[in-house]
């Protein structure tokens, strides 16, 4: 399992995408504990609400 790389987003060409042995996650690999990924889900309801930027938005422009 890989989910960090020298280069980010990892290219398309990579070797790592076809090799039997690896996994490529998309950099969310850690575990999310209930009481610190509640408080993150509360201020993007609440940045949502206000018409603010959400925190830790996925760009699938830049590959991830």
């Amino acid at each position: 399992m890989l989910d960090v790389f020298r280069d980010e987003p990892l290219g398309p060409d990579s070797p790592f995408w076809t090799h039997p042995k690896v996994t490529v996650t998309p950099h969310v690999a850690g575990l999310s504990l209930p009481s610190t990924g509640a408080d993150i889900v509360l201020e993007n309801i609440r940045r949502y609400e206000a018409g603010e930027d959400m925190l830790n938005l996925v760009d699938p422009a830049a590959g991830y």
